[in-house]
Formats: structure tokens, C-alpha cells, sequence
């Protein structure tokens, strides 16, 4: 019996994402795809598997050793869109369980063109005649750069050097102009992601006490993940109490939770690939200290003007400066420094970045951070985070707060709006434990 999926997604999804991003190919061009590979962990282990994203984009597939060929003009009909995934081995079957069948990969992706994955080369010794321009993939993060060299990158190196007199063009410019706005499905998954993460974070509120660790408050929110069915986390989580909650990327969650202390959360589920991304701070045992809710309130106003700001037209860089100039104003209120101080500061060097040394918005979807730049225009159907927050080490008081925001034709949606967020409510569900 074949494994039963976690998900059903309807492949008009990932044939409609095929449909837009063959629009965008010039005559003559070809678009060839690879899936991501296991990558090894230690002694015969591997961790456990993730597909490559824009692999998952346009054909559903969840498996290793498959690629993809898009060539919209290819002169034999049959060669348009190939899939080709790997072929049976009873071996591999009775060691490692459910090997994709062809009827399966058409089920999930809506590509009629099967074929086994040994044969890619053969086929595309076929298809090269037609082809003047190959598109290949790599990941193309701005701020992401691996020492390690992928199969991604390793595919296009061998693809150039068998065909060296065609034309290879970047793949990734054209899946970002598409895959940075939403369809409908694709929120639907989103939003059940959001869902989750907030099972698991009010999970949490009835066992946040003194005396517990880290580890164990991730330890529930993986069972909440695990029990409805999310693939787990979109990315390292952030338990951080006291003194780590002030450290930005904390992924410890090894130490032990003191009264008094604040605890910071930033988690979120990943459903069907899609990752939700939240932020929370509650006090340890229950109730904010004056200061702490003085604190938690700025931050929390700062999240609500900063919500209206994600409309069509503005941009990350304008959203980052407005959520700064209003941290900054709260700061001064907070007495961490003043007017005067502002006045004289060395426009390199501000003070608010001393309390808060963050951009607030980015984009969300297959990746925790999703395909799109910050001086881009806004449009209907992106999703971005907004996370404002405050750090002040020497009072052992980190606080960020951080919902997922779907930009649309007119006021913005906040996806995340029915997650316990103000500091009575917080206080309120706290106190029944």
C-alpha cells in the first residue's frame, strides 16, 4: 500500500504555476528543473528530507532524484512538459518504504509525460536540437551563500560543459516574479499554517511556568506541529527566556525558565512547504512586571500602525524606516534616551539600533524568508511579515512581536489576528493554569 500523503493539494496549482512561468520563456527556450538531494547528516544518516522549493512550485512532487523539463514550443508535443522521477527498486522499497509511482507523480503534478529519471539525459540529447536557450535554477538569496556547493549548482556545471554552445539563462528572476504573489490555494495554505502555529502557541500558554526549560516548551509546540499534520517547523525555533531573549537568532533552547523573566517565541508551522512566521513574549509566571508591560505595550502599538503601512505601492524600505522612526519615538518614552540625544546622534549610527537592530518585514511562503526585495513595489497577493521589537540587554528584556500580512487591493489582512497578542489577554489564559 502506498504511504497516505500528509496533504492533498489539487495539481491546478502547480499546473497553473508550469502555465505562468512558460509565458515568461522566450521562443526556442527550454527550462530544466532538478529536485533537491538528501544531504548527509553523519555515519549513514541523512537529515530528513525538504524539497528544493521551486521544484515543489511547479510540480508538487515531495521526492528526491526527479527533474523537470518546460520547453513550451518543443516541436513533439509529448516533450513539452516531462517529468521524470525515479524508477522501482523492491530493494529500496522493502529498506526505506513508498517509492512514487507514475500514475502518483500524475495525480500530484498534472504532468501526463512520465519517464524514469535514468532516461534525462537521453531525452535531452533529443531536446538540445530544438533548444537554443536552456534556463537552469540555482538558489539566488540575497543574503544567503552556502560553502558548500549544491546539486543545483553541480548540474548546471555538467549541463555546460556536455552542451557548451548553447545559451544557459538564470531561472530564478522569472520563478520570483511569480511565486512572490499568492494564488488563492496557496493562502489557503498559508493560512492553515498560521492555523497551527496558533494551536501550539496557545498549547503553550497552559504549560509556560518557572522551573521548566527551553527544550521543553519546543517540545510542545512539536507535538501540537506533529498532531495536525504540519511537515514541522519552516525553520530553527526560538524559545529564549531572560537574557536570550534578547539574542536575535537564539536557537539554544537549552536553559531553564526564572520568574520574572520574559519569554520570546519565534516559530512557525510549515504545512504542505508553506511556512508560517510568528513572534511572541509572555512573562514566565504569568504576569508582566510594570516595566515589561511598559515595554511590551510600545512594542505592541508599533505593530499596530505599522499593519495599514502594507498597501500596494509602498515597499520593505519604507515600511523598515516608518517602523524605526516609531520604535524610536517609543524609546524616548521608554527613557532609554532622549530627544536631545536623537538630535545630536551620528546619522550612521542611531540610537534606536542599539534597542532594535532589525528589519521588520519580509517575505513569506515556501521559504521563511520568500523570494522578493526590499525596494520592491508592493502588490496584491504578496505576504510579508511585520515584526517590530525591542531589546535592552542590561534589563534582561527582549521583545519582538510578529504577524504574517497579506498585502490586497485594499486594507491589509492580517493572517494572524486571532493569535493572542495583547498583554491582558496573554495574562488571562496565563492565569489558568
Amino acid at each position: 500500500m502506498p504511504d497516505m500523503p500528509k496533504h492533498t493539494i489539487s495539481p491546478d496549482l502547480f499546473i497553473l504555476n508550469r502555465k505562468n512561468l512558460s509565458g515568461l520563456l522566450p521562443q526556442k527556450s527550454m527550462a530544466i528543473f532538478r529536485a533537491a538531494e538528501k544531504m548527509p547528516r553523519n555515519g549513514d544518516q541523512f537529515y530528513p528530507f525538504r524539497q528544493q522549493s521551486d521544484f515543489f512550485y511547479l510540480s508538487g512532487i515531495d521526492y528526491e532524484n526527479a527533474f523537470l523539463i518546460l520547453f513550451p514550443d518543443c516541436p513533439i508535443t509529448a516533450l513539452k512538459e516531462v517529468l521524470f522521477i525515479e524508477p522501482y527498486n523492491a530493494v529500496k522499497a522493502t529498506w526505506e518504504g513508498h517509492i512514487l509511482s507514475n500514475q502518483e507523480a500524475i495525480e500530484i503534478s498534472g504532468i501526463t509525460t512520465i519517464r524514469r529519471a535514468d532516461q534525462l539525459h537521453t531525452v535531452l540529447r533529443e531536446l538540445m536540437h530544438y533548444a537554443d536557450t536552456v534556463y537552469l535554477n540555482t538558489n539566488e538569496y540575497i543574503k544567503f551563500q552556502s560553502e558548500v556547493e549544491d546539486t543545483h549548482q553541480r548540474f548546471a556545471k555538467e549541463l555546460k560543459e556536455k552542451y557548451p554552445l548553447h545559451t544557459f539563462l538564470r531561472a530564478a528572476p522569472l520563478l520570483e516574479s511569480l511565486r512572490v504573489i499568492k494564488s488563492e490555494e496557496e493562502l489557503l495554505l498559508l493560512r492553515q499554517a498560521c492555523e497551527i502555529t496558533k494551536k501550539a502557541f496557545e498549547r503553550t500558554l497552559s504549560f509556560v511556568r518557572a522551573g521548566k526549560y527551553e527544550y521543553e516548551v519546543q517540545a510542545e509546540i512539536d507535538h501540537e506541529f506533529t498532531i495536525n499534520r504540519a511537515n514541522g517547523h519552516g525553520y530553527a525555533p526560538i524559545i529564549g527566556s531572560g537574557i536570550n531573549s534578547c539574542v536575535l537568532h537564539y536557537t539554544s533552547n537549552d536553559c531553564q525558565l526564572e520568574a520574572g523573566d520574559l519569554l520570546l517565541f519565534d516559530f512557525g508551522a510549515e504545512y504542505a512547504n508553506y511556512t508560517a512566521d510568528m513572534s511572541r513574549t509572555i512573562p514566565v509566571n504569568g504576569t508582566f512586571t510594570p516595566r515589561q508591560r511598559d515595554c511590551y505595550e510600545a512594542v505592541l502599538r508599533v505593530l499596530k500602525k505599522a499593519i495599514p503601512l502594507y498597501v500596494p505601492g509602498n515597499t520593505i524600505d519604507k515600511i523598515n524606516q516608518a517602523v524605526w522612526e516609531m520604535m524610536e519615538q517609543q524609546m524616548i518614552l521608554l527613557g532609554l534616551f532622549t530627544a536631545e540625544d536623537v538630535e545630536k546622534q551620528h546619522p550612521d549610527s542611531p540610537y534606536y539600533q542599539k534597542y532594535l537592530m532589525h528589519g521588520v518585514a519580509h517575505h513569506i511562503g515556501l521559504d521563511v524568508h520568500d523570494v522578493g526585495l526590499k525596494h520592491q513595489p508592493l502588490k496584491a497577493g504578496m505576504v510579508l511579515t511585520c515584526e517590530p521589537g525591542i531589546y535592552i540587554r542590561e534589563e534582561r528584556i527582549g521583545i519582538r512581536l510578529e504577524n504574517d500580512i497579506l498585502v490586497t487591493e485594499s486594507d491589509p489582512i492580517d493572517l494572524m489576528a486571532d493569535i493572542p497578542i495583547e498583554a491582558d489577554e496573554i495574562e488571562q489564559i496565563m492565569s489558568r493554569n
